[in-house]
């Protein structure tokens, strides 16, 4: 049986709190991810970061795909071509949450092909391009609460 897609990072185990170098109340850079048990016909990489949490709904920190299938990213690197988060900006937008403690989901997606979009797209226009491509999924949690 073929193991699972896993996607884990060097800064913070599942649950935990996201080191504050990878916020904006930090040095604002993506933290280094390590991932696993990439399927054997995988193409690309696709990531987004996401914060349910968040007062008007999911807001979307990180969109890349294209990411060439590496067991590695590297910590402040961005792998592929960035879409716009909802910064209003391409590339990673660290947490940066209004109040409270918010969740942050890394969610890694192994695809049988690249993805013809344009940098800059946005989130439905990435989810439109996976639709059929997704070989499989993984999905790392971090928390982060701003000092008061």
């Amino acid at each position: 049986m073929e193991q699972e897609l896993k996607i884990t990072s060097l800064a913070f185990a599942h649950g935990e709190l996201v080191p504050q170098k990878y916020t904006c109340d930090g040095d604002d850079v993506s933290p280094p991810l390590e991932i696993s048990n990439i399927p054997e016909n995988t193409v690309s990489l696709a990531l987004i970061v996401e914060d349910p949490d968040a007062p008007r709904g999911v807001f979307y920190h990180w969109l890349v795909w294209n990411i060439p299938p590496s067991p590695t990213i590297g910590q402040a690197i961005n792998p592929g071509i960035s879409g716009t988060n909802d910064f209003g900006k391409t590339g990673y937008g660290g947490p940066c949450p209004p109040s409270g403690t918010h969740r942050y989901y890394f969610k890694l997606y192994a695809l049988d092909a690249e993805l013809d979009i344009a940098p800059g797209a946005g989130k439905d226009e990435l989810a439109n391009a996976m639709e059929g491509r997704i070989l499989a999924t993984a999905e790392l949690m971090g928390r982060y609460q701003r000092a008061r």
